[in-house]
């Protein structure tokens, strides 16, 4: 794979310089001034500010910096460099003043600009963002596979961070609902992170598209993760959070958003849940509520007129044949009653409990979890 030539030298001097400041961005004073702020810098500027004792040593670099070698090192990583200047960039990334300078990209057949379009907002594809918790709750993560399934086999295009939790279950179900997912690291684009996420960033590879601002190589840095976040925020039209506590990474995600005049939609949870309260602040602060994929496809309906949109699949589990017995424990799994001990109301229920579990598991209305707990499938 070869790096694209229209990745001007200026924009791969932007990132290579980015990279550069890496370090220096992680150990800078968060008070001072406010990331999208620092990002907006130009070169000189950023040098300046983040530079400290090196800043003759960065300017002599930079002087330095051969764009012919950073195309070469691009592409042995297997990456793509599309810059801002590039019709293939997407569109909606204009509308952040920080946008990346540079994406360097891992897909097949320029699927990034199948997904998210290029040049022209008018015709860029729907896309959400899904994030939230990264210990999410077994219901909240199969809520944000359904979620991500049933928009990728709508047409729309699923947006997260690979973390792990919601982004990743986002991921899956947008691969098996179509494929139609891009995957926003916080490193280099050619090192996932965290490193249990590999495998499914090679199939997002394969039939979507992972991409980064920083440099092949870069490892992870503190900073680099709301940085990653505010490109999901600018990539979609809509952002999605799924079960966030109050100073959950995933906020930042919606601020952005919010920043950027984009929309923000949540999924409720319980009022007492500790776990759900960023994401319930969010529900009283105003955005969409989400209970199915046809609420985020009502919100995109709004915003876009819904071009390319097919029908949604349901969020609630679809109908069966099932006898009294079987719909009162798949009800009571829905509702959170998530083990066989919680669902039996004694001793003597509990063999009626497991051979009915076992029989909905058969018909796919639910699914066993580590832990030997139970959610209602989202189909």
């Amino acid at each position: 794979m070869s790096a694209v030539r229209s990745a001007c030298d200026t924009c791969l001097r932007r990132a290579w310089l980015l990279g550069r400041l890496a370090g220096h961005l992680e150990h800078a004073p968060r008070a001072r001034r406010a990331l999208r702020d620092v990002l907006a810098l130009d070169d000189l500027r950023l040098i300046a500010a983040l530079g400290g004792g090196e800043v003759p040593v960065i300017h002599a670099e930079r002087a330095a910096f051969d764009p012919q070698v950073a195309r070469e090192r691009t592409a042995r990583a297997g990456l793509r460099a599309v810059c801002r200047h590039d019709r293939r960039y997407p569109a909606r990334l204009h509308d952040d003043t920080a946008s990346p300078a540079v994406l360097f990209v891992r897909d097949r057949d320029e699927a990034l600009a199948r997904l998210l379009g290029g040049g022209d907002l008018d015709t860029c594809p729907p896309a959400v963002a899904i994030v939230g918790a990264r210990r999410a709750g077994p219901q909240a993560l199969e809520t944000a596979r359904a979620l991500g399934r049933s928009l990728s086999a709508a047409g729309v295009t699923v947006v997260s961070g690979l973390a792990l939790g919601v982004d990743s279950a986002a991921h899956e179900g947008a691969l098996a609902g179509g494929g139609r997912t891009v995957a926003v690291l916080a490193t280099g684009a050619d090192r996932t992170y965290p490193r249990t996420k590999v495998p499914l960033g090679e199939r997002i590879a394969v039939s979507g598209a992972i991409v980064s601002e920083l440099p092949p190589g870069t490892p992870a840095y503190r900073w680099a993760f709301p940085s990653r976040n505010r490109i999901i925020a600018a990539l979609a039209q809509l952002t999605v959070v799924v079960e966030a506590a109050q100073r959950s990474g995933s906020l930042i995600t919606a601020d952005f958003a919010v920043q950027m005049g984009r929309e923000v939609a949540a999924v409720p949870g319980p009022a007492a849940g500790p776990h759900c309260r960023g994401t319930n602040l969010l529900l009283r602060d105003g955005a969409h509520l989400v209970l199915e994929p046809a609420d985020v496809l009502d919100g995109l309906l709004g915003i876009a007129g819904g071009a390319g949109l097919r029908p949604p699949t349901p969020l609630t589990p679809a109908p069966a044949e099932l006898t009294a017995d079987l719909r009162r424990v798949r009800d009571a799994v829905a509702a959170g009653r998530a083990t066989p001990a919680a669902l039996a109301d004694g001793p003597e229920d509990l063999v009626s409990v497991l051979a009915a579990l076992s029989e909905l598991e058969l018909l796919g209305e639910v699914r066993r979890v580590p832990g030997g707990a139970y959610v209602a499938t989202v189909r």
